[in-house]
């Protein structure tokens, strides 16, 4: 295996190829590099951002100190003329992730979209890949998770010194109920509200935490979970916090999760007669799948998340940041197509 070390060069002379950069975590991988002094050159796409709200000047600003070049990472003809441009880079950064969930999107961007960023690297002359994936991939039913484990296990064969880091849930992923509780309505939860917990991570931590694998030896060659410091909190813990910090009685909504039971099958059933609905079914079995199972690391053994056995890492508190949310809201936070309440 061939490794990364600040011995074999300065910063400054090391240049990073950075694919996802616009994503939420990307932009902070882009301006964490840049903070080190990286040599960083960002790959996007002309209109990028939630429903492609975002213009190319626009992503220029966002990751200022990156030299921008844009394209489609999904066409590998694109990514080799219009990013890496037959130049030396040593590193590859992989922020890509599926904006849907969808099944053709998952295997597009989770899988295909990232071999294509495996192969230019390789191209070009890259001995390292840094690659953002997810820590549900540990219990796979859904289709993104498939196309995620399947990446990595090709990435893991590539020859290449790799860091696999799967974080637990990032700030904005549980946030998406904070301005409807702040407006008044009942935090919604599935059950008691203690089927799941997570060691949410923000995004700046996160950041900090992938740029460290290209500077430690300790996390290369590795598959890496990660959390967010403190002790794990479930959703009613959520939403408890929230309704301390506005000085109010908690008033709680439960939904069944039996109710997934009921849509999943339908939706499937339909999909099959209705190809156009295979997404809607998809999505259905997303829903259940994170009301139902923790972001934290699993026990083979026992088949029980443990979150005695899942790492800490960073400073950023989740009550600082729903804080921070319910004085100013949520800019940059949008969920997107990822939405859920």
């Amino acid at each position: 295996m061939n490794s990364f070390s600040p011995s074999s060069g300065t910063k400054q002379s090391k240049r990073v190829f950075v694919v996802g950069a616009t994503g939420y975590i990307g932009k902070f991988v882009v301006r964490e590099l840049v903070a080190r002094g990286y040599q960083v050159v960002s790959f996007a796409r002309e209109r990028s951002g939630v429903g492609a709200s975002t213009s190319a000047q626009r992503t220029r600003e966002e990751l200022k100190g990156s030299e921008v070049r844009f394209g489609d990472v999904t066409e590998l003809d694109s990514l080799m003329n219009n990013g890496i441009c037959k130049e030396h880079f040593d590193v590859v950064v992989s922020c890509l992730t599926s904006r849907t969930g969808g099944v053709k999107d998952s295997w597009n961007i989770d899988y295909q979209a990232t071999r294509n960023a495996l192969d230019a690297g390789l191209s070009a002359g890259a001995k390292q890949f840094l690659l953002l994936s997810a820590i549900c991939v540990q219990k796979p039913l859904l289709e993104f998770q498939r196309a995620k484990l399947k990446f990595e296990k090709e990435l893991i064969e590539s020859g290449l010194t790799y860091s696999i880091v799967r974080p637990t849930a990032f700030f904005k992923s549980i946030a998406g109920q904070v301005e409807s509780v702040k407006n008044g309505k009942p935090f919604i939860m599935f059950g008691n509200g203690e089927l799941t917990s997570c060691k949410p991570i923000s995004e700046a931590d996160l950041a900090r935490f992938m740029v460290d694998c290209l500077e430690d030896p300790s996390k290369q060659n590795k598959i890496l979970p990660i959390g967010g410091p403190g002790d794990s909190i479930s959703v009613r813990e959520q939403g408890e916090m929230l309704f301390e910090l506005l000085g109010r009685e908690p008033k709680f909504k439960r939904m069944p999760i039996q109710m997934f039971d009921i849509i999943i099958p339908v939706l499937g059933f339909l999909a099959k007669i209705f190809p156009k609905l295979e997404d809607k079914a998809e999505f259905a079995r997303i829903g259940k799948y994170y009301c139902s199972e923790s972001m934290l690391v699993l026990n083979p053994e026992t088949g029980q998340y443990d979150a005695d056995a899942t790492p800490s890492y960073g400073t950023d508190k989740l009550r600082d940041f729903y804080k921070r949310a319910l004085e100013e809201g949520l800019a940059g936070q949008e969920l997107g197509d990822h939405a859920m309440f």
